[in-house]
């Protein structure tokens, strides 16, 4: 004989009858003084889909209680789940965090923060009008293509230049423009994998041009180079192994010699450097990172790199080169797919600036953070530690992160919180406004000043002690 569990009884359907009959329509919920504040935050329609959805749950919530579990909503109840459900909808998923890492260039967290003067320059640009593509001294159309091109040809030498909207468009672009269905001859160490699943072998293939792989994945020699010229070919590329790094028993020609090899075979040689470095990373203590300025010299025909990696600007692709091949690339149908925006072009013209005046170090926050002397590091730290009264000043790394000189580090001071349950802290951190990104190493939440930006000191400290004083993690 079968048992009957939790069968619901006539009083019981009495009881979820009356809670739903109890609930109040969505007309007598619009005349709450609560649902018209409501409706001035949020607007009349957005408002009533919110109430109209919140009746709907509890509806179901009361249909699916057995026994007394019943129990009625009162209006307020329902305005204010309906008042969660507004916030939730209207809440943008992109927000501003603190980066406490120690990554400067930390691709999950947008990379490179750019300068004042960048922020200013797209603000002016988005709040009204601007002449992207019009011609102030002809008073007629202009072209958006212009901007930017004057300042990097004068930083750079090169005779001509085109921004896109990233480093992979660039690339793309480039040999769609001038290789498609024809050979591109690359070396096999260098198609390599990045970030977000960027494949070099894939983009050439999208771009419809013909991969040649030459040598091998850790050797390859000036005469596979040569042998793989015998066939036409529309030109040689060069990809920057990015994150990537072959050590051992390598072989590779250098950039100058390949170049020379490729134009006695009259082809011309695509550089796709990646970070875009205009300064020497030597200088702070990093190993070298090929820059523009030495690709040109070693007189590739086209270079490719990002806006937002070591040149410190936003995110955008440039294309800098021989004039012919950059006018070529300008009139192909796909450079209008991938054309930077106003404000791209804003900010990045105004982090040029700052190379052109002598101020990266001051103004580019990046840069700013690189070069920073690790004593004062020291002594940020210790005063969050004197101010939160929690830690201790521990010795540790910084990495430059962004796909750029991989396993390299930076000497910094950390300020380390010892916490049990470590994840515990990252999420109440993770939870604030704005929310805190830290790292954890051995049981030890880790905070690094180096990439903690001056203006967001102080928020950061009031989020470590409002979380401190609330939660026991020590």
């Amino acid at each position: 004989m079968r048992e009957r569990h939790n069968a619901p009884s006539d009083l019981d359907d009495k009881i979820a009858r009356d809670a739903l009959r109890s609930l109040p329509s969505v007309d007598k919920l619009l005349q709450l003084r609560a649902v018209k504040d409501l409706i001035g935050d949020y607007g009349r329609p957005l408002v009533l889909t919110a109430l109209r959805e919140t009746l709907s749950a509890v509806r179901e919530r009361l249909l699916g209680q057995n026994g007394g579990l019943a129990q009625p909503y009162s209006p307020d109840q329902i305005v204010e789940q309906a008042a969660e459900r507004l916030m939730d909808w209207t809440s943008s998923s992109l927000v501003p965090v603190i980066n406490a890492t120690g990554v400067v260039l930390h691709t999950n967290l947008g990379r490179a923060p750019l300068s004042r003067a960048a922020v200013c320059a797209m603000q002016a640009v988005a709040s009204g009008y601007s002449n992207l593509e019009f011609d102030l001294d002809r008073g007629a159309r202009g072209s958006r293509l212009i901007h930017a091109e004057t300042l990097l040809q004068r930083l750079t030498g090169a005779e001509a230049a085109l921004v896109v909207n990233n480093c992979a468009s660039a690339v793309l672009l480039s040999l769609t423009a001038l290789a498609k269905r024809r050979r591109v001859i690359i070396s096999r160490s260098q198609l390599v994998e990045i970030g977000g699943g960027f494949r070099v072998p894939e983009v050439m293939k999208q771009s419809g041009a013909k991969l040649v792989e030459v040598g091998t994945t850790n050797r390859v020699h000036l005469e596979d180079y040569e042998e793989a010229l015998q066939e036409p070919a529309a030109l040689v590329l060069h990809a920057h192994s990015s994150n990537f790094r072959i050590i051992g028993f390598t072989t590779e020609p250098s950039l100058d010699k390949l170049v020379e090899l490729a134009h006695r075979y009259d082809k011309p040689v695509i550089d796709d450097l990646g970070s875009g470095a205009l300064l020497d990373t030597a200088r702070y203590g990093l190993a070298h990172e090929p820059t523009v300025q030495e690709s040109l010299a070693a007189g590739v025909d086209l270079l490719c790199f990002s806006g937002d990696k070591l040149l410190g600007g936003p995110q955008a692709g440039i294309i800098l080169g021989r004039a012919d091949l950059v006018a070529k690339i300008k009139k192909h149908p796909l450079a209008r797919a991938v054309r930077a925006d106003k404000l791209c072009l804003a900010a990045l013209s105004a982090t040029l600036m700052h190379y052109l005046k002598d101020e990266v170090e001051r103004e580019v926050p990046i840069w700013r953070m690189i070069s920073t002397p690790v004593e004062q590091i020291r002594e940020r730290a210790q005063r969050w530690a004197a101010e939160i009264g929690a830690g201790e000043v521990i010795q540790g790394q910084s990495t430059v992160g962004g796909g750029s000189l991989p396993e390299e580090t930076l000497p910094t001071f950390l300020l380390a919180l010892r916490a049990p349950h470590a994840d515990r802290l990252l999420a109440r951190l993770r939870s604030l406004q704005p929310p805190v990104i830290a790292r954890v190493e051995e049981d030890q939440v880790l905070f690094d000043p180096r990439t903690v930006l001056i203006e967001e000191e102080e928020h950061l400290l009031r989020s470590l002690r409002h979380v401190l004083d609330r939660y026991s993690f020590q």
